[in-house]
């Protein structure tokens, strides 16, 4: 699958993943829970989710592995693109809208959806199961059999054409046939 990378690092704003012997130095939700680092992908590793690749996640200066939108624009590289593919994950399922300005300055917004990242919890909108972890990290804490799932999502672009993506996710790449 021809893709093209978003570089995210200048994007990261929180932390979601730690190493088990650390879990208070995270908040990827309200309760201050983690993925364990132990149990994904290397960070900076190059991961194939279903056909797509993708660059995990890594550090920021402190310690940052995920974007939370908050309105932010993401700049993508010149060029087509008919999807645009993303690992996230969410609490309790959401459904957003993503804002899609085009070289032309029109905007457009298309749905993104992402299921539910709690333990026995199906994919809601069909997205595919990336990674699942065996527990999650409390801040005091590990809790065995609550497995998280890190989702890979995709949103429709409709011939966007070099663009921003305004309000992306817990993401790594975008492009042509595109990840984010």
């Amino acid at each position: 699958m021809d893709s093209r990378p978003v570089e995210l690092e200048a994007y990261l704003n929180n932390v979601g993943i730690c190493e088990s012997r650390w879990p208070t130095t995270g908040a990827f939700n309200i309760w201050s829970n983690t993925f364990p680092a132990e149990e994904l992908p290397p960070r900076g590793s190059r991961v194939d989710v279903g056909g797509v690749t993708f660059r995990f996640p890594a550090a920021g200066p402190g310690g940052e592995d995920n974007l939370r939108c908050r309105g932010q624009s993401v700049e993508v590289p010149s060029g087509a693109y008919d999807w645009i593919y993303l690992l996230a994950a969410a609490e309790r399922r959401t459904e957003d809208a993503l804002a899609l300005r085009y070289s032309d300055s029109t905007q457009r917004r298309q749905w993104l959806r992402v299921s539910d990242f709690w333990p026995e919890t199906a994919a809601r909108f069909g997205e595919l199961e990336a990674f699942r972890c065996a527990r999650m990290l409390y801040p005091r804490h590990s809790q065995p059999n609550m497995a998280p799932v890190i989702w890979r999502t995709t949103s429709v672009t409709r011939g966007f054409s070099r663009a921003q993506v305004i309000d992306s996710f817990f993401s790594e790449q975008s492009g042509r046939r595109a990840s984010t």
